[in-house]
């Protein structure tokens, strides 16, 4: 599945807020109550999330995870390899405990 078809799908979930929605990045904010969709939706497109994981990223991953603002415990990151790309998915929960900053992008 190409990052299009991922946004399309992700973007019929409910979101509270749409920051960004470009053609290799999409940066929105969730609620809480649609997380399991959305995790359901991201491991059907990009399978098991690699963090939290006990797996230690690539570095290739790594420094692209850091371009876009780090993974710190808490979060959570989804990541697919496509050969000359990769999908990206990170979602960082806010201090509020309601809301969920999605990030996805294909670099």
């Amino acid at each position: 599945m190409d990052f299009s078809s991922i946004k399309k799908e992700i973007k019929t979930l409910s979101f509270e807020m749409l920051r960004i929605d470009s053609d290799n990045f999409f940066e929105a904010v969730i609620i809480k109550q649609e997380i399991g969709k959305l995790n359901l939706q991201l491991k059907s497109f990009l399978g098991e999330p690699v963090y939290p994981s006990e797996n230690i990223l690539a570095d290739e991953v790594q420094k692209t995870v850091d371009t876009l603002g780090g993974i710190m415990p808490g979060q959570t990151l989804y990541y697919k390899d496509l050969g000359d790309s990769g999908i990206f998915a990170m979602l960082w929960p806010w201090n509020d405990g309601e809301r969920i900053t999605v990030k996805i992008t294909q670099r």
